[in-house]
């Protein structure tokens, strides 16, 4: 969000879902699509498979969807920036960029073109490990296709370069005309069902609902208002990974968590578990007891997404309903009304009886939201925002007619390193990710006894030479050490990995993988880089 935010005006996904069948190249990086969303995996395949579209893959495992790729860009996990400013070099270089598009609704090209003239393919491909002859290949398709639609999820942001790494993919999008169209894009895949929802909703430090900044009079004025309170405070607030090191420094005393795992899910997460038992008070708030729930001084029972009504915001910004299929189980609630409760007991005057009454705010407040109803969702299926008025019928692209800030902002970047390489005590990479049958910390998925069938361990994936060298064989057990802890896991030799690259999951308490990961953050989103760190592997 960051990223785009900065470069278009807005931070969500440009175009649609459908839309992704009806480009002539689709690509596709730091996305496992077809284990992490397996229904836009389909699209990519079936277009693909007609021959509609050319299929390229810039990914350092060898992902599913590497099998219907014409391109795979196997880069060394962290160099990102090198290789998209390889394929804009090339796209320059042979003058296939949109010039008269650039002109008319861009600004900062000659500082880019600048900037990307030292990344040769050839020069690239010394950081990337990707052959230049991909490169320049990869860049000519790009470059001659009429629409391409770019996909990315956390593979490229959980870094402490991942604001620039998205600037990077818009800077290739802008230059060769693909944004503000229909099939074209750069389209953030969304980790969880209601993601882009909460951002939307202002679960962030420094905006209200619809991205209205806290900073701004006039938004304060406005919500103060509606809200009925004398005044709102100006100052943004901490990200997840800013608190952690707060409660350290006894800045912060107590916490209210939500559906939240960080034991399991936050980097260094060791130093996670010390921080949260250092706090004077603890609230967790949800449907299982979770390791972070444990940790609690007051769990509060949430109601489950089939006990309650409401709306989510999928990836594509597109409003929907969701439906009790059931009441809440024993002494649950869903989590607005836990939240009233609690305001009206520190004595807010909050007084929603429905979640349409809660909708129907938002709807005042937030522009983009505005002509969204409850009818309207039911009768059309779901309306993407914005939708600014009740006869707007949603909007399937964003900047078709300019973008929200103006111009779209090209930028100069320089290919920077990963904060941490390995070394002569630390000679592995390790990256990490989500697989198929489960889903985040295990907090629901593990519950379930066929998905624990299939897969009912964590694995750690290393290279059959780097296996060698080490002296393991398929299945044993090893321990995985980083700077900062140290775990027991099984391996599984496969090609999937490089040499040098070991990867797993953070979905299994057994072997917190997360204790291992840097909490090293991206200077501009305070993002973490899970993806790259250095470890070290012993035989158990």
């Amino acid at each position: 969000m960051a990223g785009l935010a900065t470069v278009f005006g807005s931070g969500a996904m440009t175009n649609s879902i459908d839309e992704i069948e009806h480009a002539d190249v689709i690509l596709i990086t730091g996305t496992n699509t077809t284990e992490n969303h397996p229904v836009i995996a389909q699209r990519i395949k079936r277009a693909v498979e007609r021959g509609t579209a050319r299929l390229v893959v810039a990914d350092p495992r060898r992902i599913d969807l590497v099998n219907q790729a014409n391109y795979w860009l196997r880069q060394k996990p962290g160099t990102d920036v090198a290789w998209l400013n390889s394929l804009m070099h090339w796209i320059i270089k042979k003058d296939l960029h949109a010039r008269e598009y650039i002109d008319r609704r861009c600004e900062g090209f000659e500082e880019l073109a600048a900037e990307v003239e030292k990344y040769t393919p050839e020069y690239a491909e010394k950081i990337t490990g990707i052959p230049a002859e991909d490169l320049k290949a990869v860049a000519e398709l790009i470059g001659k296709a009429d629409r391409t639609t770019f996909l990315y999820a956390m593979g490229i942001t959980q870094h402490t370069t991942g604001t620039n790494n998205v600037k990077s993919m818009a800077n290739l999008a802008m230059i060769t005309g693909n944004v503000g169209r229909y099939a074209t894009g750069v389209n953030p895949l969304r980790g969880q069902n209601n993601v882009q929802g909460a951002c939307d909703m202002g679960a962030l430090p420094n905006v209200f609902p619809g991205y209205q900044l806290v900073t701004d009079p006039k938004v304060r004025k406005k919500f103060s208002e509606v809200w009925g309170v004398a005044s709102l405070s100006d100052k943004p607030g901490l990200t997840m990974t800013q608190m952690m090191p707060g409660i350290g420094q006894g800045e912060i005393k107590g916490m209210y968590i939500m559906g939240e795992n960080p034991v399991l899910s936050d980097p260094n997460a060791g130093h996670v578990e010390t921080a949260l038992q250092e706090l004077d008070f603890l609230v967790v708030q949800d449907i299982f007891l979770t390791e972070t729930a444990r940790l609690a001084d007051v769990v509060l029972p949430a109601a489950s997404y089939a006990e309650k009504d409401g709306t989510f915001t999928n990836t594509e910004r597109r409003v929907q309903k969701v439906r009790a299929a059931i009441d809440p189980v024993g002494i649950s609630f869903p989590d607005w009304r836990i939240i009233q409760r609690i305001a009206r007991l520190m004595g807010a005057q909050i007084n929603f009886s429905t979640p349409e009454q809660i909708f129907n705010e938002i709807r005042r407040t937030t522009p983009s939201y505005a002509g969204i109803t409850y009818t309207r969702i039911e009768r059309e299926g779901g309306l993407q925002w914005p939708c600014p008025d009740i006869d707007h019928p949603g909007t399937m692209y964003l900047h078709k007619d300019g973008f929200k800030r103006g111009k779209g902002l090209l930028t100069a970047i320089s290919y920077k390193p990963s904060a941490e390489l390995p070394d002569k005590d630390y000679p592995l990479l390790l990256t990490t990710g989500r697989m198929q049958f489960h889903y985040h910390t295990g907090t629901m998925t593990r519950r379930c006894k066929s998905l624990s069938t299939l897969a009912p361990e964590p694995l750690l994936d290393i290279n059959p030479q780097n296996a060698l060298e080490l002296g393991l064989s398929d299945g044993d057990l090893v321990k995985l050490f980083s700077r900062r802890g140290n775990i027991k896991i099984k391996v599984n030799i496969n090609h999937s990995v490089d040499e040098g690259v070991v990867f797993s999951t953070f979905h299994f308490h057994e072997s917190p993988i997360n204790r291992l990961t840097n909490d090293v953050l991206d200077p501009v989103a305070k993002i973490p880089e899970y993806k790259v760190c250095a470890v070290r592997v012993e035989k158990a």
